[in-house]
């Protein structure tokens, strides 16, 4: 019998695999396709995914394999410089290939112990008060304590729950693609500004020496299982842009649509969803992969608390209350992009005004944060404005903060040098260091790096720690 089996090992299944077993939790991940993608898509790692990176050990590798981008032009396709003040010691974007940061987690969660079987596909669910009964397409019956459901926006998991998906179907369909090109990119550049102004998203984009990004609207919703071909591409393009733009030997062809559906709830009993299966919406701005690693972050320490007996009463009912809401801002700032990227006229004045608007540091400030994840604060109640946010990567005297929280613990830090974690020392490390660059005197910070109590009281800090320690 496994603690936890998880379905999907895309990269919200992979790194909650990781999280888990940094608790020594049994973790056994079910994936249906018998091999890794090979398809070579670039996403991009934002600035909250990427101090999550940093925070486990994982930044460096991720680094070797991706490009440094800056933090700007992704909100609905606006160019605008980097706004000032961003609140990261990692205030850029990292461009990876879908299929090597999906391989890196892997490799991590299966390297801190997690077991990994591919060609498994999920039929049937059953769960009682000890467990879930999962059984294969092939007959074969497991047994865990505890499921999750990363299994993507068709998720079988859900449907097998019975949750409901509700949203907005897909009304418009775009192609997307990596695949080289015939033209000089002088003449592309010039072709791709002149349409881009009544037709979004359009863009033909450099992505190496030869390879290019397109993305092309479709005629009509098909169904997104169907992969499009060339030809489907040349069509398109000759039709929108008036060229083909001698497109050839693509890596990847896909299509995407704008449905926007939320699950009504995280959580049937011992089965919980994560990541796509909870929650899907178009790609503008790029935060799908970014909302799944950020899901898995924040459920894996609550889920392994409840598995190791020390979590507090209804610390993994914070999974949804916390998550949802989130996910709820992103479905509601993609719903804004796709309107603000349509050619009607009245769209459009929209975006002029928009654009206009951000040209304020503060507003373009705004919107990087809301899709960069770094502006999220969870509801701790009353208190400072740094209660229920993220704390930033600062100096500390042994290196770098998010340098301590590599395994998933708690951690206490003191300025004051007065206060101590007492009996919660197994699961919460302090450090105490009044040179620390904080502008008050003591943060106790979850394994998630959200700060869950601010102060300087001894008895207050018990209380806390008690609240979301056991």
């Amino acid at each position: 019998m496994f603690d936890v089996i998880i379905v999907g090992c895309g990269p919200t299944g992979a790194m909650l695999a990781a999280e888990l077993r940094l608790h020594d939790v049994r973790v056994l991940v079910l994936e249906k396709d018998p091999e890794p993608a090979s398809f070579v898509r670039i996403v991009g790692l934002h600035m909250r995914s990427i101090e999550l990176m940093a925070m486990r050990g994982l930044l460096d590798r991720v680094l070797e394999h991706g490009r440094r981008r800056p933090a700007a032009g992704f909100f609905a396709a606006i160019d605008k410089p980097v706004p000032k003040g961003l609140d990261s010691a990692h205030a850029y974007l990292v461009g990876i290939p879908q299929p090597v940061i999906v391989r890196l987690l892997e490799e991590h969660a299966v390297h801190l112990g997690a077991r990994v079987r591919r060609g498994c596909a999920v039929a049937g669910l059953e769960q009682d008060d000890e467990g879930v009964t999962v059984e294969l397409t092939g007959g074969e019956r497991l047994r865990s304590r505890f499921l999750v459901g990363c299994d993507g926006g068709r998720s079988t998991v859900r449907k097998l729950l019975g949750v409901g998906f509700p949203g907005e179907p897909s009304r418009t369909e775009t192609l997307m693609g990596e695949m080289e090109v015939g033209l000089p990119r002088e003449e592309i550049a010039a072709r791709v500004a002149a349409v881009s102004e009544t037709h979004r998203p359009f863009w033909v984009r450099p992505h190496g020496e030869k390879v290019h990004s397109v993305v092309v609207p479709a005629e009509g919703v098909r169904d997104r299982a169907e992969p499009p071909t060339l030809e489907d591409f040349r069509h398109r393009l000759r039709a929108v842009a008036g060229t083909d733009f001698g497109v050839h030997s693509p890596r990847w062809l896909s299509r995407f649509g704008d449905a926007t559906r939320l699950a009504e709830r995280y959580r049937v009993g011992r089965a919980l969803l994560a990541g796509d299966a909870a929650h899907i919406h178009p790609p503008t701005g790029g935060q799908g992969l970014n909302l799944g690693v950020q899901d898995a972050v924040n459920l894996g320490w609550k889920l392994a608390a409840q598995v190791r007996g020390w979590a507090p009463e209804a610390l993994l009912d914070t999974y949804q209350a916390e998550r949802r809401p989130v996910a709820e801002d992103v479905l509601d700032n993609t719903r804004a992009q796709t309107e603000l990227q349509s050619a009607e006229p009245g769209a459009r004045a929209v975006r002029r005004l928009v654009s206009e608007l951000m040209d304020f540091d503060e507003v373009n400030r705004h919107l990087i944060e809301k899709i960069a994840g770094i502006g999220i604060r969870y509801d701790f109640g009353a208190g400072p404005d740094l209660l229920g946010r993220r704390l930033r990567d600062l100096d500390v005297k042994q290196g770098r903060l998010y340098g301590l929280l590599r395994r998933g613990r708690g951690l206490l830090l003191d300025r004051t040098g007065r206060l101590t974690v007492g009996g919660w020392a197994d699961r919460v490390d302090q450090l105490a260091d009044p040179t620390a660059a904080l502008a008050v005197p003591c943060v106790l910070v979850r394994p998630d790096g959200h700060v869950a109590w601010i102060g300087d009281d001894q008895r207050d800090l018990d209380v806390h720690l008690a609240r979301w320690f056991g």
